[in-house]
């Protein structure tokens, strides 16, 4: 458990949001071609996800931020995948959406 609360839990929530976002992933694939391998990959991602999100809020301890973090990092990776991966467009407005989450994350990095 010393190892797990060594790592920084910045580090802890990229690697929770990484594997929502491959959950996410995984989710658009299955809606494009439904297979029951997909269904366990999702599972699998989500259950990863929420196991790296467990060493973070244990080492910080403060919801409002922890979770915040995570939801805007959650959403930059999700976001990154549709328009890179799956050619979905932003607009202008969505673009500057996803400035203020990350002046967000940097805010309440600080915090």
């Amino acid at each position: 458990m010393k190892y797990l609360l060594s790592i920084n839990y910045f580090i802890w929530l990229v690697l929770s949001a990484l594997f929502f976002a491959c959950g996410e992933f995984f989710s658009k694939k299955f809606a494009l071609h439904p297979t029951p391998s997909f269904v366990a990959l999702i599972l699998t991602a989500y259950i990863l996800g929420t196991l790296a999100w467990l060493p973070a809020i244990l080492q910080k301890n403060q919801l409002s931020i922890v979770g915040t973090i995570w939801s805007v990092l959650s959403l930059l990776a999700t976001v990154s995948i549709g328009v890179l991966i799956f050619s979905e467009k932003l607009n202008w407005f969505s673009g500057a959406g996803i400035l203020t989450a990350i002046i967000a994350i940097v805010l309440l990095s600080l915090a």
